[in-house]
């Protein structure tokens, strides 16, 4: 299972590399935004029954800090909506509580349907 994951990453973040490159010096890369909300896979795919672990809270908090920018709020709205849809059995209902959770409000919804375009 962790063998499909790790496969299942490196894809993710190969196409985020492809699709969403960074637009401008600074911003924000797909390759980050796996590396901060790895920790909170578990999570969201055991139906909360392992907690939410300290760094994946980090992770969220680090990612929303850096992600000041219209366009990088929209690039990182797109590694997490393709990282989550890569992730068999994720739970979006936990999904989108984490962020309250860990003290931050997103400025988006992670679902297979969200407009990334329309996040500012």
């Amino acid at each position: 299972m962790a063998s499909t994951m790790s496969v299942k990453l490196a894809w993710v973040m190969v196409l985020c590399l492809i699709v969403g490159a960074p637009l401008a010096k600074g911003a924000i890369s797909c390759g980050q935004v796996i590396s901060t909300l790895t920790p909170c896979i578990p999570y969201v795919r055991n139906n909360g029954a392992v907690g939410v672990p300290a760094p994946c809270c980090n992770g969220i908090r680090s990612l929303n800090a850096a992600a000041q920018s219209t366009p990088e709020r929209q690039s990182a709205c797109n590694c997490v909506k393709a990282l989550a849809a890569s992730i068999s059995g994720i739970n979006y209902d936990l999904t989108n509580k984490l962020p309250g959770m860990c003290g931050v409000h997103s400025p988006f919804k992670i679902s297979p349907s969200t407009n990334c375009k329309s996040v500012k």
